[in-house]
């Protein structure tokens, strides 16, 4: 083999590595409960951006929530009837703090519970581990904004 021969081969081997380590299997991106995959959503008037969300069982995600509106918002991790129960608790209960109280309700900025209050201009966690077969979305339960559709689906495979 001549060197020029030996070169294109080396070359052509690197090209091909490259190749497959940049098709490489999309598990490598699922989150896990020491290193979570991250997903940012904005929470804005009576909306989630993004609205949908895909998840896989087993993977640990970090949900990042950024209130860009005027008013204050909640984030609740749940199924529906867990849903329906959380606005309950929250019609029910006043106003609620955005660090929770003894009682049980309110919610803090970090996502205890499985909620969370986030305040116009600031930025509230929910990390999550998602099972098989789970059922689950988030919703805003402020005065009037699930009703009027501000939930992100989640979408486990």
């Amino acid at each position: 083999m001549t060197r020029t021969t030996t070169r294109l081969a080396v070359a052509a081997l690197a090209v091909g590595a490259l190749t497959l380590t940049a098709c490489g299997d999309d598990d490598t991106t699922a989150g896990t409960a020491s290193s979570p995959r991250t997903v940012e959503i904005d929470m804005r008037d009576i909306e989630f951006s993004p609205d949908q969300v895909d998840v896989q069982a087993g993977e640990t995600v970090r949900f990042v929530f950024h209130n860009k509106g005027a008013v204050d918002h909640d984030a609740f991790i749940g199924d529906e009837a867990a849903q329906d129960d959380h606005e309950m608790e929250m019609r029910g209960g006043g106003e609620m703090s955005d660090m929770g109280d003894e009682g049980g309700e309110g919610h803090d900025s970090m996502g205890e519970e499985g909620g969370i209050t986030v305040m116009p201009g600031e930025t509230g966690e929910i990390t999550h581990t998602f099972a098989e077969g789970d059922d689950l979305l988030i919703g805003c339960h402020e005065a009037g904004h699930y009703d009027a559709g501000m939930r992100v689906m989640i979408n486990v495979s």
